[in-house]
């Protein structure tokens, strides 16, 4: 490569760039490009033998990172700096060949930072950009740790909650999207469950943020980023909402109380002395399945709603396919069903006691298979 190659890269800011395929919930906005959730991307098909990405990132705690995939292959991974500055995306490629190019979020939206944020900028290139085929169908995933990819990457003994043990690619909801010819978007959270957290807290659940474009992230920046606008679900549905949520639910049974500091209330689920259920609380957490699907067939009225769960352990399935019984008695949708997950073993546990990639194939396997079977209508 010359010493005047790099004279001949062209700077484009995202709004010029034609072809530009967006995944994951966005504001819309592309002046700069504000990724929120895990597994949200850029795609572009590009003919050019060199790509630079213009980025922004900040953080107070958790800093950002991306992976690169080249015609679907991850080739690299990196931490982003906080600033704005420029990353090479490949370069001394032949100029001639297409490729198709996905720059990933791999680190969820952190509920806990409210400095943390991903920006995309614009693109420097010597080349050209074709247009991205669409695949055939949508999936849209809602969970918790697993679904955000938590100890995918990393050894086992690695027990430290940082940024660089997630993962939004080496995940079961990319595995299982690039399966059956998806594209895909994820909402999740570590800790959080459909009635509250793993601690009880009942600030912590999904259903309450679903509505907006990322409502579990704090602080005046994300807000002016647009991270609590209503988002607009007419410009995407999916065929496929597949809800992994439950494992946290089931830990707020076994964690100690949660105090509102601010009313003084105290948030518990309990547990009889012979270590069941407490029938109160159980049927709480069944109202709050069925109430949520409820909410999650008006946003999306023609998706298959999939109640998926096991991963790390059992103990709840019995109570969520009670509550999908009663939601679909009550309303007569059809349109549901719930799938039960392969657990985890030790051969296939990852870093933090989260299920690691050999677990997150292995889920991928089974759930595109349901998956596709719903798509052919059996």
């Amino acid at each position: 490569m010359s010493s005047n190659s790099h004279l001949q890269l062209q700077v484009q800011p995202l709004t010029d760039i034609k072809h530009l395929k967006i995944h994951g919930r966005t504001t819309g906005a592309l002046n700069p490009l504000t990724l929120f959730w895990t597994g949200s991307a850029i795609e572009v098909n590009l003919r050019a033998s060199e790509l630079w990405l213009e980025v922004e990132s900040g953080y107070d705690h958790h800093e950002s990172w991306i992976s690169v995939l080249i015609n679907s292959v991850p080739v690299s991974r990196q931490m982003l700096n906080a600033g704005r500055h420029w990353v090479c995306v490949f370069r001394g490629m032949n100029p001639e060949t297409v490729k198709n190019i996905r720059i990933v979020k791999e680190v969820q939206a952190m509920s806990g930072d409210p400095g943390a944020y991903l920006q995309f900028h614009a693109v420097r290139t010597d080349g050209s950009f074709l247009p991205v085929e669409a695949k055939p169908y949508r999936l849209e995933f809602i969970g918790d740790s697993i679904t955000s990819g938590e100890g995918v990457i990393g050894a086992k003994s690695e027990e430290g909650w940082i940024p660089a043990w997630f993962s939004g690619v080496h995940n079961y909801t990319a595995i299982t999207a690039e399966s059956v010819q998806a594209e895909f978007r994820v909402i999740s959270q570590s800790g959080w469950g459909v009635l509250s957290s793993w601690d009880n807290n009942p600030g912590g659940n999904i259903p309450d943020i679903y509505e907006q474009v990322c409502g579990l992230l704090t602080g005046p920046h994300n807000e002016a980023l647009g991270a609590h606008a209503m988002n607009d679900f007419a410009a995407w549905q999916p065929d496929v909402v597949v809800v992994n949520l439950g494992t946290n639910d089931d830990g707020a049974f076994n964690s100690p109380a949660w105090l509102d500091e601010s009313t003084g209330r105290i948030y518990k689920q309990r547990l009889n002395e012979d270590g069941s259920y407490h029938e109160e609380d159980l049927a709480a957490f069944e109202a709050a399945v069925t109430r949520f699907l409820a909410k999650l067939r008006g946003y999306n009225p023609g998706a298959h709603l999939l109640w998926v769960y096991g991963m790390l352990g059992l103990s709840l399935m019995p109570a969520i396919y009670r509550a999908v019984d009663e939601y679909m008695k009550s309303t007569g949708d059809k349109n549901v069903s719930v799938f039960q997950l392969p657990n985890v073993t030790n051969e296939t546990m990852g870093a933090r006691t989260h299920p690691g990639l050999p677990a997150h194939e292995q889920t991928a396997r089974e759930l595109s298979g349901y998956i596709r079977g719903i798509f052919s209508g059996s």
